[in-house]
């Protein structure tokens, strides 16, 4: 029986990475010099292309860790969040900009039982799935609203964000996603790490 379930500590930290990943690229992305209008703008597109897309990736590894019977529970890093948004925002007080690595968090996985290599993967391959399910619905928004240059340039933003995400977590690198894919099924691997990256060619990312 598969009883997932986010408790409100859970919710809370979720909460509190999605609102430090839309900070930190709105202050990335846009300076430290925001009208309130372009701010709100920018942390509402974030929030709703990167956030989301980042929430269910992870609540995906969570519903797919639960259903083979182990106990899963998402965990914010408090200090990669910390850097993160310090190398958004400390650069720029001197006049430049240093790269940034956004690492919220994860879903931590607590088997029950022995996972399989093969349940390992799944579990591991549902959050760049899911990521190209939101990359599509984007796109399809995208097209349906080519005329409407708020809605396309959002949308348009979750299409490459999500394609993004799902190449970036499919790298065969441990603690990576891909690494778990690739431990089960070499082909699946490359099948599913191609299409991401062939699919951010057709977004433009």
């Amino acid at each position: 029986m598969n009883n997932f379930y986010v408790g409100k500590d859970e919710a809370w930290e979720i909460a509190i990475s999605v609102l430090a990943i839309a900070l930190t690229l709105t202050f990335y992305v846009s300076g430290l010099e925001l009208e309130p209008s372009r701010f709100i703008f920018n942390m509402a597109a974030f929030t709703i292309t990167i956030g989301s897309g980042f929430v269910l990736h992870e609540l995906s590894h969570k519903y797919y860790g639960i259903k083979y019977g182990a106990k899963a529970r998402f965990k914010a890093w408090p200090t990669m969040l910390a850097i993160a948004l310090g190398l958004a925002i400390v650069p720029q007080i001197f006049g430049f900009r240093l790269p940034i690595f956004i690492a919220p968090g994860a879903v931590y996985i607590y088997a029950m039982r022995h996972i399989s290599a093969r349940e390992n993967g799944i579990i591991s391959l549902a959050g760049p799935a899911t990521n190209w399910a939101l990359s599509a619905i984007f796109f399809a928004i995208a097209l349906l609203f080519s005329e409407n240059p708020v809605i396309f340039t959002v949308a348009y933003l979750g299409a490459g964000a999500n394609m993004m995400l799902a190449t970036f977590n499919l790298i065969p690198i441990y603690p990576l996603d891909g690494s778990k894919v690739l431990a089960w099924d070499w082909r699946i691997w490359l099948a599913s790490f191609a299409f991401s990256f062939f699919g951010m060619q057709i977004v433009g990312f």
